[in-house]
């Protein structure tokens, strides 16, 4: 099984649900499943995460300051198993971005999860240009849905990333 977080620059929202997946991931003992993060932008291409996000991400004990920023590529929907985004937004311009050969299923990440909490549309909010209560009320949305993430995939048996 193979998960790729997608959101706009790949250096807040997919950061620190990364993060928060691979650490409840290994605790659940599911660290055999792939995650990694991607932006469908370029403008932070290898840069770390944005300072408040690793901070907030540290503050419960998840370390993502060595994550670096890349673009989603077209190898990405063959790689993985499931592209799981962010938001409306970044959904569709993944399913735009989509080529013919693709294997993995695209959706929202929180739907995907089946995180009750999630309201709305689903969608993670940007904390780029807010604040701290930001970045931390993101980080709420993100771990809410690795909890929720974790017990679909134990539920599914993760055999054949598919479900």
């Amino acid at each position: 099984m193979q998960l790729l977080v997608v959101c706009l620059g790949n250096i807040c929202r997919s950061p620190m649900a990364e993060g928060a997946l691979r650490r409840r991931l290994e605790r659940a003992g599911l660290a055999h499943v792939r995650v990694d993060s991607a932006g469908t932008g370029d403008w932070h291409v290898g840069e770390p995460p944005d300072r408040r996000a690793i901070a907030t991400a540290a503050r419960h004990g998840v370390d993502i300051s060595g994550l670096r920023a890349r673009q989603l590529q077209a190898a990405d929907y063959r790689r993985f198993d499931w592209l799981l985004c962010a938001d409306l937004q970044n959904l569709r311009d993944v399913q735009a971005r989509q080529p013919p050969d693709a294997g993995a299923r695209i959706d929202l990440y929180t739907r995907w999860s089946g995180d009750a909490m999630a309201g709305g549309d689903g969608a993670i909010p940007d904390p780029y240009t807010g604040g701290e209560e930001h970045f931390e009320h993101v980080w709420s949305v993100v771990d809410a849905a690795a909890a929720a993430a974790v017990r679909r995939l134990r539920a599914a048996g993760t055999s054949s990333g598919r479900d």
